[in-house]
This record gives structure tokens, sequence and C-alpha cells, in this order.
């Protein structure tokens, strides 16, 4: 059915297919577009939900903590726009086929979350939104009304007791612990078992029936999260929030199914399009390919028929009835037109090339034999048969002379007459090369007497100088030796007296602190000489004390023996003062003894310290004279050292260099040797060909300022230098650390 099809109409078929199927395609990215975004909205409600039920428990905790009804309002428009989203989030799952299996669990939960919120606002309202309402408003009445009896009657006991009361209420309302309450009824059983007017002990017990009433309604509502309607509702919150958190996951579970499942279809419908619209191009395109590759074929045949691969010429297939077909009918009208032809100079063309293909080889001896009626191929086979005459005999007398030039002799040349062009040239190449080998060979052989006679002179000279490179540099070896013991000995020098300098320093801070401490001395002498004069005062009053004592105990005595028998025991104590009296002035008077030889002696102490301070001044300054000279003295030998170790390197690299000359003298001798040896085997080889000159070759003449033989050579030996240098013997100042430090500086 294709074959009786124009290539035209076929591409016209091909290309309503594709549209058709790229139309296919486009209204299927639309729906997944649409799908795509439904569930993007869904997935966007279920974060919201999210989003919606904390600000649910944010109004609980407010209330909780503030007790305010406007937050039960909030709560009331919050969980509104709950149930709005939830009903939003079922009509599109509903619309798209999405199952969310935790959907109806969460809104179950949302509304006992919400019931319970309610619950607990309700019994909160009993309890008392202020401390003037509910049973907590009861509370405060009542127990300002016994605070207000007890201060009353005075009996401040009482009050005591009830503001103890007050304090286990207080500690249960902050605390939320019971054992608060049984302490509470402790107290109360206290303060009630004392005689108390009646009308205290009523409103006592108003006091106390409506704090446990408060506190049974507290234990209800929850006393911690985890208690009472505060505990259910936490329990009813976290089963929300968990169902929430499920319901999240599965629609995030969902959402990926569905977008792999897009996706997949999303490549597989595209796939199966683009492979239909691929089989058909492969089709048309096969049937296409097929009508071109079999005019290729007969198209190919005939070609191979003209290029002598085929021995026969068949005609195209024309059974196709498009262009290619109509194309083939044309093709075939003028094979047989050139059919003919070819057949006729075949014959005449394959003799031809026989014969050239021997003159390829190289067998110029060959002749045509052939007739044709083409006078153009019979023009050329007579040709050929010249050229072939011609070039033979010219090739001949080349290979004459060349034959001559491969046994050495180079007297004969080619003949040029009757050549021309490539032969020519042949010719003139050939005698060229022999005379260019003529001159090499007269050249070669003067280089090489010249090179023998030069060599013999290098070589003479190269032998001195590599004698004199060694005597070079084993003088220059012992001068370095010498310089590094010189080198040596100065930084030794240097050196010692680097710690010349720093023992001396330290000498300079020894007697810093000697002067130091003697001032010192001074100052404690001073110190001694006022405590000292201090000591004195007090004797004196001590004496004045004795003598006073003395004074009164003699009075004492007179009052005792006038009083008779009843002052004998006062007198007996009268004495004993006296006595006592007396020995404080013999110890005041030894010790103002003692007082006055410290004195003196604390006084020459201070005249022999301020001697000493003189002698420290005069040693500080005769030691920074010496350290100023030792300073000068360790300057110089560093500068000495550098200079000394400057004029070692520069010995040390002059070694270097003379030792690498020696080696370069060394190996200069050595291509001496091996260039006299090929001297004579260039003159040797030279001398063995026959050339135009051969006799008359001679050394060539050098100039004389740049050659020099072993008479012009003036060696001069070098005596090494070898001198002893005085080893100087340097002690080292030493620090003395003993007692007699300062008698032996």
């Amino acid at each position: 059915m294709l074959k009786q099809m124009t290539i035209k109409l076929k591409l016209i078929i091909l290309t309503i297919i594709t549209a058709v199927g790229f139309l296919i395609l486009i209204g299927f990215n639309q729906k997944t577009i649409h799908t795509m975004h439904e569930l993007a909205a869904a997935n966007g409600l279920v974060q919201h939900l999210d989003v919606e039920v904390l600000e649910l428990r944010k109004y609980e905790k407010d209330f909780l903590a503030k007790k305010d009804l406007k937050y039960l309002e909030k709560f009331n428009v919050a969980m509104k726009k709950v149930y709005n989203t939830e009903h939003k989030v079922e009509v599109i799952t509903e619309a798209e086929g999405i199952v969310l299996e935790d959907l109806p669990e969460f809104f179950t939960f949302v509304k006992l979350y919400d019931k319970k919120f309610h619950e607990l606002v309700k019994f909160q309202e009993v309890i008392g939104l202020s401390p003037t309402d509910g049973l907590y408003g009861k509370l405060r009445a009542n127990v300002h009304k016994v605070q207000e009896i007890a201060k009353k009657s005075e009996n401040y006991k009482v009050l005591a007791i009830v503001f103890d009361l007050r304090k286990q209420e207080k500690d249960f309302m902050l605390r939320r612990d019971m054992k608060y309450i049984d302490k509470f009824n402790a107290k109360f059983n206290k303060l009630v078992a004392q005689d108390l007017p009646q009308d205290i002990t009523r409103y006592l017990n108003q006091y106390k029936t409506s704090f446990l009433a408060l506190v049974d309604a507290e234990r209800k509502m929850g006393l911690t999260r985890t208690e009472g309607l505060i505990g259910d509702m936490e329990r009813v919150a976290y089963k929300t929030a968990d169902a929430m958190h499920h319901m999240e996951d599965d629609m995030s579970e969902t959402l990926g199914d569905i977008t792999d499942t897009v996706t997949l279809l999303g490549l597989i419908i595209p796939l199966v399009i683009m492979l239909l619209i691929v089989v058909m191009i492969l089709v048309i395109a096969n049937s296409i390919t097929s009508s071109i590759n079999t005019f290729k074929d007969g198209l190919l045949k005939f070609f191979d028929y003209i290029n002598k691969k085929s021995d026969k010429a068949e005609d195209l297939d024309v059974s196709s009835k498009d262009e290619i077909g109509k194309m083939a009918q044309t093709v075939n009208k003028n094979i047989h037109l050139t059919k003919q032809s070819i057949e006729d100079d075949r014959a005449t063309i394959n003799q031809t090339i026989t014969i050239l293909a021997e003159f390829e080889q190289g067998d110029l001896s060959k002749r045509l034999n052939v007739t044709t009626s083409n006078a153009s191929l019979q023009e050329l086979t007579s040709l050929l048969n010249q050229m072939a005459s011609k070039m033979e005999t010219n090739i001949n007398t080349v290979l004459n002379v060349l034959e001559q030039y491969t046994n050495y002799n180079y007297m004969n040349s080619v003949k040029q007459h009757d050549i021309k062009a490539h032969f020519l040239r042949l010719g003139d190449g050939v005698n060229t090369l022999g005379k260019s080998i003529s001159d090499m060979l007269v050249e070669n052989k003067a280089n090489g007497l010249t090179l023998d006679s030069s060599s013999k002179i290098l070589l003479t000279n190269v032998n001195t100088l590599n004698q004199n490179s060694n005597l070079a540099a084993a003088s220059i070896e012992e001068t370095a030796a010498a310089l590094e013991e010189v080198t040596g000995n100065i930084s030794s020098t240097t050196s010692n007296v680097v710690k010349m300098s720093n023992h001396a320093s330290e000498v300079t801070k020894s007697a810093e602190v000697g002067q130091e401490l003697a001032t010192q001395t001074t100052q404690a002498m001073d110190d001694i000489n006022v405590q000292v004069t201090s000591i004195n005062e007090a004797i004196k009053v001590i004496d004045q004390i004795a003598f006073q004592t003395n004074i009164l105990s003699l009075n004492a005595a007179v009052e005792a023996a006038t009083a008779g028998e009843a002052g004998k025991g006062f007198a007996v104590v009268a004495q004993e003062v006296r006595n006592l009296a007396a020995r404080s002035a013999e110890a005041a008077n030894e010790i103002k003894t003692l007082v006055e030889n410290a004195t003196t002696k604390a006084n020459d102490g201070k005249k022999i310290a301020d001697k000493m301070i003189t002698g420290y001044d005069t040693l500080n300054n005769s030691i920074s004279k010496t350290i100023d000279l030792i300073s000068d003295i360790e300057n110089a030998s560093k500068e000495q050292q550098a200079g000394i170790v400057q004029i070692n390197d520069s010995i040390n690299t002059l070694d270097k260099q003379t030792q690498e000359n020696a080696s370069i003298a060394s190996e200069a001798h050595d291509i001496a040797v091996q260039t006299d040896e090929i001297s004579r085997l260039v003159v040797k080889d030279a001398n063995e060909k026959e050339f135009i000159g051969k006799d008359s070759v001679k050394a060539k003449e050098l100039s004389t300022n740049k050659l020099y033989s072993s008479d012009t050579v003036k060696t001069k030996t070098i005596t090494p230098i070898k001198k002893e240098l005085p080893k100087t013997s340097i002690t080292p100042v030493t620090s003395n650390n003993s007692d007699d430090e300062w008698a032996s500086f």
C-alpha cells in the first residue's frame, strides 16, 4: 500500500499523527497539573489544621493562666475555623478520591477536646474566675471575717495560728500538693482545741468548710496537668495532636504515592505516544529508504560495471510508483547507451594497462603491439613505445656513472646532450653529487690535517693545565684549613668575651643587691633606735611606778602599825608590795643598762652600714667601667669573627671553583686525546678515496694568538701557606657564691 503513495503524501500522514500525539500529551499534562494543584491545596489545609489546633491550645493555656472568658470566645472562633478547614479537606479528598483514615478520628478528638474545654470552663466558673467570686470568693470572705474577729479580740496567739492556716492555704494554692491540707487540718484542730469565743469558732468552721470545698473542686479540676478535668483535656489534646500528626503523615504518604503515580503516568504516556510516532516514522522512513536503497543498489551495480567490478550491467527496479521509480526509468535509458561504448574500448585499454604495469615495475623493454579503431587510443600506443625507448637509453647512462661513484671513483660525469627537463635535472644532480663529494673529501682531508696538528698542541697545553689546576687546588685546600683553624680560635675568643660580659653583669647585680641590703640595714638600725627610745621612756615610767609603789607601801605600813592587831595582815601585804616595787626598780635599771648598750651597738652598726654603702658606690663605678671595656672587646671580637668568617667563605668558594677547574681540565684532557684520534681517522679515510685535488691538500693555517704550544706556556709552582697561629688561653670568669664572695672579688 505504501509503495503506491508518493513521498509527499507519506510525510503529510506522519505530520498529522505527530500533531495528534502532542495534543493528547498536552491534555494529559493539564489534567496532571490540576490534580497536583488540588493535592497541594489539601496538604496545605492539613498543615493549616495543625496551626489552628496549636492556636486552640494557646487559648486554652491563656484561659487557665488568666481566668478570662474572652479566651473562651477566642477558643470558640478558632474551633469554628478548625471545623471549616476540616470540611474543606473532606471536600477535596472526596473529589480527588483520596482516603485519609485518620481524618474521622481527628475530627472525633477535636469535638471531644471542645467538649472537655467547655466543661473545664464551667467548672472554673464554679471555683471562681476572680478572687471575689465562686468558691474562692467565698473562702476569702470567710477568712477575712476570722482575721477581723481575731484582731478585735486582741488574741494574738489565735491570730498567729490563723495566719499560719493562711500560709498552708497559700502553699496549697501555689504548689498544688495535698500535704499542705494535712498540715492545715492539724493546725486547725490545734486552734479549735483552745477555749475560743463562739463566734470565732463558727467563722473558723465556715472558713474550713469553704477551703475544703475549694480544695475538692481544685482536685476535680486537676492539681497537676495529668489529673482531673485538666488531665482529661490534656490526654484528649495529646490524642488530637497524635491524630493530626498521623493525618499529616498519611497525607504526605498519599501525596507522595499520587505524585509517583502521576510521574509514572507522565513518563509512560509520552513514551507510548513517542513510540507510536517513532513506529510510524520508521515505517514511512523504511518505505522511502527502501525505494532509495533499491535505486541506489541498481545504480551501484551499474557503477561496478563501469569500474570493471562486474561483467554485466542490469536495469534498475521500476516497480515503485513514487518519485524514485520515475527517476529509475530515466536512468535505465542512459545505462543502455553507455554500456555499448564501454565494451568497445575495454579490450585496447586492458593491454595498455598490462604494459604500463611492466613500466611501473621498472621493465622498460616492453612495447605495445595492438591496434584499435579509436584514433586517440592508437596515438597513445605509439607515444608510449617511443617514451619507453628514450627513457631506457638515458637511465642506462646515469647508471654507469653511479656505478663508478659506488667504487669511490668520482673522476667521471654524466653527458647532458639531447636530454632536458627531468632527465636533465637527473644528470645535473648526479654530476653535482660527484663534485660535492669531491669538494667534501678535499675539505675533510684539510680539516683532518689541521685537526691533527691542533690536537697535538691542545693535548700538550691541557696536560700542563691539568697539572697546574691540581697544584692550585691542593694549595687552596691547605689555605682553607688554616683559615678554619683561625676562625675557630677567634670564635672561641668571642665566646669567652661574651661569658666575661655576662659574669660582669652578674657581679653588678650582686653589688646592687648588697648596696640595697646595706641601705635596708641602716633603716633597720634607725628603727631600732626609735624602739629603744620608746623602751627608755617605758622604763622611766616603770621606775616612777616602782617609786610611787614604794611610797604607797610605806604609807600602808604606817597605817597598819597605827591600826595595831587589826592591821597586821595589811602590813604583810604592804611589805610584799614594797619588795615587789624594789625588784621592779632593780629590773628597770638592768633593762635600762641593756637598752643603752643596744643603742650604742645600733649606732656602731649604722656607721658601719654607711661606710658599706659608700664602698658599694665605689665598687659599682669600677664594675661599670670594667663592663664598658669588656663590651668594647666583645664588639671588636665579633667584628673580627665576622671578617674571618667572610674570608673563610671566600676561600671555600675559591677552593670549590679550583676543584671544579681541575675536574674540567681532566675532562678536557680526555677530550683532547679523543680529538687527536679522530683527526688521524679522518685523514686516513680521505686518503683511501679517489677525487680531484687529493694530493695537493694541506693543513689550514691557524692564528697564533689562539693556539699555544707547550713552549709558550709558563708554569708557576704555588707554595701552599702553612702558618701556625698562636693559641690563646683565656680563663673564663666564674662567680664565687661562698660567704667570702666580696673578699675573693
